[in-house]
């Protein structure tokens, strides 16, 4: 599928800027597929606002695949945007599919995503450490051919891979890239990523999303100035795609519209520019920073659970969990700042998303 078959007000909500939630995996005690609530949380960010929903990406854990739940989780997801009737009534989304692993892979998960409805995928590098940037862009081609590309820069502390501007500009060259999400957690190598869109000259067709959970409201509200050819040319990242929007998702929404609103008049107001500490404050306890990231998925569980929608925290992988003093900070910023939580949305709700 070539991306000028997106349904337009899809595409259009993507170019504008949205906010997507990189969906979390919902599981039982004995770590199995816990579908009711899998659907809740789908039903959450619906209800929350959301532009679409990110399945099968790092957020929602990798070894779905290994454990054969890929295809199943992205249905329910799928199912839930296409019938769900959210709280501000039907509209546009942005359905993206992670797809992960070698060449043979990716394209088959492609497929996959197609087949289901989804319009784009977030295509991760970590399973070709080691090859090389023709051999990196081969692949991105490949998958290409299959489905329209959002573009992913995952940070290394995670598995990602160091990608410099080069290998962007060469990617931003395949017509069917629509979008790259940033989430190298460095200014250097974010603005590596603008530099090679704004070289390849893709600035119109390709949109700049934040995956920087560190950095997110300075994203969003700054403008990314570089030069062409001896003349400035200037990009914006329009919308997120983030892990830390997986929870307090209703308070993103309004962040973002709050933000777009600022920039329509030219202004960065003092309150938005505070938020931008606040929020890497939380993001610091969410994603365990103190402990080099190993609670990342966790610390976001461990807000759904507190709230309800999550019965528990357990990860597919039994080594992932909270780290030590992990559950303390979340606490901390939990009551430090409370217009950062969803916690009286998610009480009023939780009882028709688990319905």
């Amino acid at each position: 599928m070539h991306h000028a078959q997106i349904p337009p007000a899809s595409l259009a909500l993507l170019k504008r800027g949205t906010a997507i939630p990189a969906h979390l995996l919902a599981l039982d005690a004995n770590r199995r597929l816990d579908e009711r609530r899998q659907r809740a949380m789908s039903r959450y960010y619906l209800d929350a606002g959301a532009g679409g929903l990110a399945v099968g990406v790092h957020s929602t854990q990798f070894a779905i695949r290994e454990k054969g739940l890929y295809k199943s989780v992205l249905e329910l997801a799928m199912q839930e945007a296409l019938h769900w009737e959210p709280l501000d009534g039907r509209r546009p989304l942005f359905m993206i599919a992670g797809l992960a692993g070698p060449t043979a892979q990716a394209t088959a998960e492609a497929e996959t995503a197609l087949s289901l409805g989804y319009h784009a995928g977030l295509l991760s590098l970590a399973a070709l450490k080691g090859a090389d940037e023709d051999a990196l862009i081969a692949h991105c081609r490949a998958v290409a051919e299959v489905m329209p590309l959002v573009g992913f820069y995952l940070q290394p502390a995670v598995g990602g891979l160091h990608l410099p501007a080069s290998f962007w500009r060469r990617f931003a060259a395949i017509d069917n890239v629509v979008a790259i999400k940033m989430a190298p957690f460095n200014r250097y190598r974010t603005l590596d990523v603008v530099r090679g869109v704004i070289e390849a000259g893709a600035e119109n067709r390709i949109t700049l999303y934040t995956g920087n959970d560190d950095h997110i409201v300075l994203d969003l509200l700054a403008p990314f100035t570089l030069m062409r050819d001896g003349r400035p040319v200037t990009m914006r990242i329009r919308g997120g795609l983030l892990g830390h929007w997986s929870v307090g998702t209703r308070r993103a929404v309004e962040l973002l519209a709050h933000i777009h609103q600022a920039i329509s008049k030219g202004e960065a107001p003092s309150e938005l520019l505070a938020l931008d500490a606040q929020i890497t404050d939380c993001n610091a306890a969410l994603f365990d920073v103190a402990h080099d990231f190993h609670g990342c998925i966790a610390g976001c569980h461990e807000v759904l659970r507190r709230q309800g929608l999550l019965e528990g925290i357990w990860c597919l992988d039994t080594n992932e969990g909270l780290s030590q003093g992990q559950a303390d900070e979340l606490t901390r910023v939990h009551d430090a700042y409370p217009h950062l939580h969803d916690d009286d949305f998610v009480a009023n709700h939780l009882a028709r998303w688990l319905g």
